[in-house]
């Protein structure tokens, strides 16, 4: 591990005192596959417990690196989490279903280190923005139909789970662009046109829905994607989920403030954590499943 500290000031109060949160670089061997690297936000607590999230950074699934992970990673740890933050392999050269696979074996190996990196029983949460957000989101309904490990909850910030790309907030977002980076990035995540229907690829399409973890839908108001999230969290409402979504004012520029490593706080950071401390505190495992066939990714 090579450690590093870095200093995490709620920018929405200027009196706030800076909070030093100890980042570490690692890599994780993973059965049957190449080694990925991750970056670690947070540390076990000496006599406590804390929340335990896997972390997708954005990038239209073609793009982004640990450091475009670095601000989201910050702001979970800010809220009492310890994070492991996953330099997933990107489209197009790794496409559907690669990083999906790699991410649900990330959450197993996650599972398996849980005591030794939050405290024992820790529960364990799901967290992406932007392409890592559709990630997080279909990681999670793997983990619901492999029936393994349990989830504490889901956090989506700005996810992009529409590949139709014709929401009203994202023509507003992009006005007369005739190139969608967007609509890009789903072209070359999709092996072939069915993967466009296929639930793990496109988890806001899903036709089932129910028993899936605890989820935070945050978006901005002027965010691109603040339509088809909120869309899918309505989806999760009505499947019969626990569901908290909100539109932040202060979450101006999302989802590219949230990717920015030039900018490791949004002006949004102190907002934003309190969601995700209320989130921790009320999020609790989904009740055990009943067994059924999963859907397969291949």
């Amino acid at each position: 591990m090579s450690p590093r500290s870095t200093p995490l000031a709620a920018a929405e109060d200027a009196t706030a005192t800076a909070v030093v949160i100890a980042e570490a670089d690692i890599t994780i061997d993973l059965p049957n596959r190449e080694p990925v690297k991750a970056r670690i936000y947070g540390a076990k607590r000496k006599g406590a417990v804390s929340p335990l999230v896997l972390h997708f950074h954005g990038g239209t699934f073609v793009s982004g690196n640990l450091e475009n992970g670095r601000t989201v990673g910050l702001m979970l740890a800010g809220a009492g989490a310890v994070v492991v933050s996953l330099a997933y392999p990107l489209a197009p050269q790794y496409p559907f279903p690669e990083p999906i696979e790699v991410g649900y074996a990330a959450l197993l190996w996650l599972h398996k280190q849980r005591t030794k990196l939050a405290g024992k029983g820790a529960p364990l949460f799901l967290a992406g923005e932007e392409a890592g957000g559709n990630l997080a989101a279909a990681v999670a309904l793997i983990s619901r139909d492999r029936g393994h490990p349990p989830l504490s909850g889901q956090i989506l910030l700005s996810p992009m789970l529409d590949p139709c790309a014709g929401t009203a907030s994202l023509r507003q977002a992009t006005g007369d662009a005739t190139d969608c980076k967007f609509a890009s990035g789903w072209r070359d995540f999709f092996r072939c046109p069915n993967d466009a229907v296929h639930p793990y690829a496109v988890p806001g399409a899903s036709l089932r829905l129910a028993e899936i973890a605890p989820t935070l839908v945050l978006v901005g108001a002027d965010d691109p994607m603040r339509d088809e999230a909120l869309a899918f969290a309505e989806r999760l409402r009505e499947a019969g989920n626990p569901v908290t979504s909100s539109v932040l004012p202060s979450a101006t520029n999302w989802p590219e403030a949230l990717s920015a490593p030039e900018a490791n706080e949004c002006v949004c950071t102190a907002t934003v954590q309190q969601h995700f401390l209320a989130f921790f505190s009320k999020a609790t495992p989904p009740p055990p499943l009943a067994a059924e066939p999963p859907e397969s990714a291949g």
